[in-house]
């Protein structure tokens, strides 16, 4: 058995090793998302095993009794030359090491050692092993970056008695209202007063919390959730709690019964006048009358309103029971609020992620999927000598003030050949939707091209050298008017330029050709 005294001081050794593995895990550069949350992972960790042996030496010392008797022993003894005590514990010593002859002496920083050094072990490029932190996200998480509420969002549009069921981006803003006020607000209230709600909000503050203990690990959220939950204590003993408080007043009808019409005699309620009325003269009720008339006081409607006296404590006692009925639902709603709010960059990232992949083709979300399922590249290893990279980063930066554009060798070409070319002269085209040609040369190739023939089609008008250099809607129409009045009206008849020949070699029109088709002369 060790010593009291020996386990305290190697729990302090391993305390000082871990702190200083800490060190080194934060101090590493961070230059991706994937890398932070690594290195909050192993830090995370780090923090576990620290407050582990923290808490056994506490208890160590705590045990006054075994070590007194430990520092006891291990004092001078009565007779000086009385040593049975030190050969007793040399040769528990030597037993052991005879025992165990292969065992590590420094066998705990060899595994931190490890701990700390797996990156580098992993750098071959044919040895792949699982990421284990890319396996607690899901493929919609991206790697703790956004949020999976997909499944939350159709127990939300299945919940009973909703008002109006939500779009997963409409979802999301009402989720991203909680920064101003308690999550849900929108929905009626005898939807949040229903079971199903009470069983949607735990999973969403479940999922949540596991999100953000996946996501930030170095956030200690049992005790935010902690001091949440004594807030919510808080508010629910103030009474300020009408929301959650559903009470059902029973409905009086004329003779004052609650539903119907009680014989006290019977014992029996009836639903309408006639069929009390005519159970009067029925034998049994006679009967049950004359019964009723020995006794002193007929009995009461076990299922009618109570009675005067009692009905103020009635009231007070259903109020609280239905106020407590649903305390588990307004404290998960409190804390899922909490939580919401430390999430808000979470959830606009993820809001702005839906709407960008909206607007992505299936092939795009087929290449994003495979960019993304691709290892990223290691880390470049920063060189010995600083100017040396700084010069590498300078020759890997482009100096474009003027914004010229590129040439073949991926350079801005020269400020005289721009100026030379005119490419800082704009050039607005009205029939090619107001797209601007940088440089004469482009501009004059545009009208072959086929965004201008397009423009033209879609006025009904021929893309020919007439309408050349015309690059407005409005003066296109007017040239058109002009060769029409002109007479020059050969090019818009496209049938009449089109020559066509029959099989004797007649050469005709495509007007002509295809209205002696049509007869049959042909």
């Amino acid at each position: 058995m060790d010593s009291i005294i020996e386990v305290q001081r190697q729990t302090h050794e391993e305390v000082e090793h871990l702190e200083r593995a800490l060190y080194t895990v934060l101090a590493k550069p961070q230059s991706t998302h994937q890398l932070r949350l690594q290195n909050e992972h192993k830090a995370s960790q780090l923090l576990d095993r620290i407050r582990s042996r923290v808490v056994t030496l506490n208890n160590l010392y705590e045990d006054q009794d075994t070590r007194k008797a430990e520092i006891d022993s291990i004092s001078a003894p009565a007779r000086q030359d009385d040593l049975s005590a030190f050969y007793e514990r040399l040769g528990k010593i030597t037993e052991h090491h005879t025992k165990y002859p292969d065992s590590d002496v420094g066998g705990f920083e060899l595994e931190l050692a490890a701990f700390l050094d797996d990156d580098q072990e992993l750098e071959d490029e044919e040895f792949e092993q699982d990421d284990p932190v890319a396996l607690l996200f899901s493929g919609e998480e991206g790697y703790g970056k956004y949020l999976d509420l997909y499944a939350n969002h159709t127990t939300y549009n299945n919940l009973k008695h909703i008002a109006k069921r939500l779009a997963y981006l409409q979802y999301l803003d009402v989720l991203l209202a909680a920064q101003s006020q308690p999550v849900h607000q929108e929905l009626p209230k005898e939807c949040k007063l229903h079971r199903d709600y009470e069983l949607y909000v735990r999973a969403l503050h479940a999922y949540l919390i596991s999100f953000m203990k996946r996501s930030q690990p170095l956030i200690d959220v049992e005790t935010q959730q902690r001091e949440a939950e004594e807030q919510f204590v808080k508010y629910w003993e103030s009474g300020d709690t009408e929301e959650w408080v559903q009470l059902q007043q029973p409905k009086a009808s004329e003779n004052g019964d609650s539903g119907g019409i009680w014989c006290a005699a019977c014992q029996k309620m009836y639903s309408k006048q006639t069929v009390y009325d005519a159970h009067l003269s029925s034998k049994k009720h006679i009967k049950a009358a004359q019964k009723q008339a020995t006794t002193d006081a007929p009995p009461a409607n076990p299922n009618g309103p109570p009675a005067a006296g009692g009905a103020h404590q009635n009231g007070e006692s259903s109020q609280g029971t239905a106020k407590d009925k649903h305390r588990t639902a307004a404290l998960f709603t409190h804390l899922c609020t909490q939580l919401l709010r430390e999430l808000a960059p979470a959830l606009n990232e993820t809001k702005s992620n839906v709407e960008r992949r909206f607007s992505l083709t299936a092939r795009e979300r087929e290449q994003e999927l495979l960019e993304q399922s691709k290892k990223p590249p290691p880390p470049t290893k920063t060189p010995a000598n600083g100017e040396a990279a700084e010069e590498e980063e300078e020759e890997e930066r482009i100096y474009n003030p003027l914004k010229l554009p590129l040439g073949w060798d991926g350079k801005p070409i020269p400020y005289w050949l721009y100026k030379l070319h005119g490419l800082g002269v704009e050039y607005r085209c009205e029939i090619c939707s107001d797209h601007v040609y940088m440089g004469r040369k482009n501009f004059e190739r545009h009208f072959q091209e086929s965004r201008h023939a397009f423009g033209m089609r879609a006025l009904g008008l021929p893309n020919t050298k007439h309408f050349h250099e015309i690059t407005r809607i409005e003066d296109a129409l007017a040239l058109a008017e002009k060769l029409k009045r002109e007479g020059r009206t050969e090019i818009f008849e496209q049938e009449t330029m089109e020559e066509l020949e029959d099989e004797e070699g007649n050469v005709y029109n495509r007007k002509t050709y295809e209205d002696l088709k049509k007869q049959g002369l042909i």
